[in-house]
């Protein structure tokens, strides 16, 4: 036997640069546009390992749609598509303005994300049901989700659809497949396995689709929801967003030596795939294969998108403590945005001014929404949620005490 002649030591991974370095993506590998293949739906997971270690993309540097994974889209849906990134982009830009101007506490943006949430929610199906984190308003813009009513959630106003007992951004919305969010995250991964598998007992139609972002993959619950989705083949969509940083902590802390975040489901049989989160062809096509696949009771999948939160965590947060004040402008992979502008003009199907003209419409109806959903009253000013209502919507039927509780405070 072989005796140790020093201490034990301890491995703390490091980012590749910091705050005044130069930005470095060199880790991340990006495969050509079209080049990795596209399984069949029924395909076996021990077939596909090799899609937990590469990315899915369609757009190539000149704006063409290339490969297999290409043609899940029609010019008109992907107008569509490009019009709902500018309006969540847009909504964004407003409310944080406004929370800069004391209308709200709090916000959270989806800066360089934009494609993940929007093409996904073009592949579900009405009443399947999304688990989501923060970071996922896109499921609403792109189900046409009144702006106006998330604004009032965001503005805890007389008008707010959760009667102000929720922070900003947690939105709640049943009809639009929404499910409520959790600040404390991962928690919604056993609960979208759970729902999944309640839809199959009941012998419904509906899948779920859970969502989480890289750093939260390091809770337990996480690893919870992947033993329960592989041993009983839950009809469910398991998304991971790795916008490489979770709040200051580089992305390769929660990873740790599993290379990949979609590697992580090899270990469990599930079928794992990284797309190109920004490139808004490639996550629908990645997004309706998943949920085809769950559809037809072959299971879950996992699915990483690789992208890159350009902005802020929050508007509590400031990223130039922890990265290079230009590393977004480094992240290889572009904006999803221009990406998508720039395929449509390729194809003839827009044009430059066309896209200026529709920014302008849209900051336009945005801010409208805005003027009506301030009317309800703001953070600091104008209408508020009853008192009454905190009493409310807990127990089927109102104990006593709480009874009490509610009469002492005059309601």
């Amino acid at each position: 036997m072989t005796e140790t002649t020093s201490g034990l030591s301890l491995h703390v991974p490091e980012p590749a640069v910091r705050p005044g370095g130069q930005p470095d993506f060199s880790n991340v590998k990006i495969p050509a546009a079209g080049a990795v293949p596209r399984p069949d739906i029924d395909a076996a997971p021990e077939s596909m390992r090799d899609l937990a270690y590469s990315i899915i993309r369609v757009l190539n540097r000149h704006g063409e749609a290339v490969g297999p994974w290409a043609g899940t889209l029609s010019h008109q849906e992907l107008l569509i598509g490009l019009r709902n990134m500018m309006r969540l982009r847009a909504f964004d830009a407003r409310m944080v303005m406004a929370q800069r101007q004391g209308k709200t506490s709090f916000y959270m943006q989806h800066l360089g994300e934009e494609a993940v949430s929007c093409a996904f929610r073009k592949a579900l199906s009405k009443g399947d049901m999304n688990f989501p984190t923060y970071r996922q308003a896109g499921l609403l813009i792109a189900d046409d989700y009144p702006l106006v009513t998330m604004m009032n959630q965001i503005f805890s106003n007389e008008n707010d659809p959760l009667h102000g007992r929720q922070m900003p951004v947690l939105h709640s919305a049943k009809d639009h497949g929404f499910f409520t969010v959790s600040g404390n995250l991962a928690t919604q991964y056993v609960q979208a396995v759970g729902w999944a598998m309640a839809s199959a007992i009941k012998g419904d139609t509906k899948i779920a689709a859970a969502w989480i972002g890289d750093g939260s993959t390091a809770e337990s619950d996480f690893h919870s929801a992947l033993v329960f989705a592989s041993t009983y083949k839950a009809p469910v969509v398991l998304n991971i967003v790795n916008n490489q940083w979770a709040i200051s902590t580089f992305q390769g802390i929660a990873r740790g030596g599993s290379g990949t975040f979609a590697a992580r489901g090899l270990g469990f049989g599930i079928p794992a795939l990284r797309v190109d989160g920004n490139d808004y062809l490639a996550v629908h096509a990645v997004a309706k294969w998943a949920v085809e696949r769950a559809r037809r009771n072959l299971g879950p999948t996992l699915v990483e998108y690789v992208t890159y939160r350009a902005g802020a965590h929050s508007t509590s947060d400031d990223p130039s403590a922890y990265r290079p004040k230009t590393e977004s402008e480094a992240w290889p992979l572009g904006d999803p945005i221009l990406r998508l502008k720039n395929h449509l003009i390729v194809l003839g199907a827009w044009s430059e001014e066309r896209h200026q003209q529709t920014e302008a419409e849209i900051m336009d109806e945005v801010i409208d929404a805005q003027k009506e959903a301030e009317s309800h009253g703001t953070l600091h000013a104008g209408g508020k949620p009853s008192v009454r209502d905190i009493f409310e919507g807990v127990y089927a039927e109102m104990p006593d005490h709480i009874r009490r509780q509610r009469q002492k405070a005059g309601y």
